[in-house]
């Protein structure tokens, strides 16, 4: 069962945090407005949001919502669903998004690890080049065998022994 405390929640910190948060994964390279609605999605207590709300929240345009939204569901952050009953998208995230993001890293690495080999081949392995790729591809494998190990952590952490099986 989930407990909220409504006089907890401070509607204009709740849109300074939004803003703040946005900019800093803006920082690391997301668009800006995708990182003002994954914020706004995250600070809503079910994780979902209608366009109108979003729309009216973040004060932006339900195409740019929209937009938005693309964006993060090719990073596997956030979805869209119908809202049961009407013909409204709600979007929305989870608590099991980053597990997910987790996996979907671990083709893109794989992925990065083929292509350095071909890449190691066409430089040759014993120029600066070549053992620039290698080092870089050594890096990647190192990330690949160690996330299975991370993501069982991460599931002890929580207590979540179903996830840490395999079931997402």
């Amino acid at each position: 069962m989930v407990v909220t405390d409504e006089t907890a929640r401070d509607d204009g910190e709740v849109k300074e945090f939004i803003e703040r948060f946005a900019s800093v994964l803006a920082e690391t390279g997301w668009q800006r407005m995708a990182g003002r609605v994954f914020a706004a999605l995250l600070v809503a207590d079910s994780g979902r949001r209608t366009v109108a709300e979003l729309s009216e929240i973040l004060n932006a345009s339900p195409a740019a919502i929209s937009g938005a939204v693309r964006y993060l569901e090719q990073l596997a952050l956030a979805s869209r669903e119908r809202d049961p009953g009407t013909r409204r998208d709600v979007y929305r995230v989870d608590s099991d998004m980053w597990y997910r993001v987790a996996l979907s890293q671990d083709r893109v690495l794989g992925r990065y690890i083929t292509s350095l080999t071909s890449g190691i081949q066409a430089v040759g392995p014993s120029t600066p080049a070549g053992e620039r790729l290698a080092d870089t591809r050594a890096f990647f494998a190192f990330l690949a065998a160690e996330m299975p190990r991370i993501m069982d952590r991460w599931h002890a952490m929580r207590g979540d022994a179903a996830a840490a099986e395999g079931a997402p």
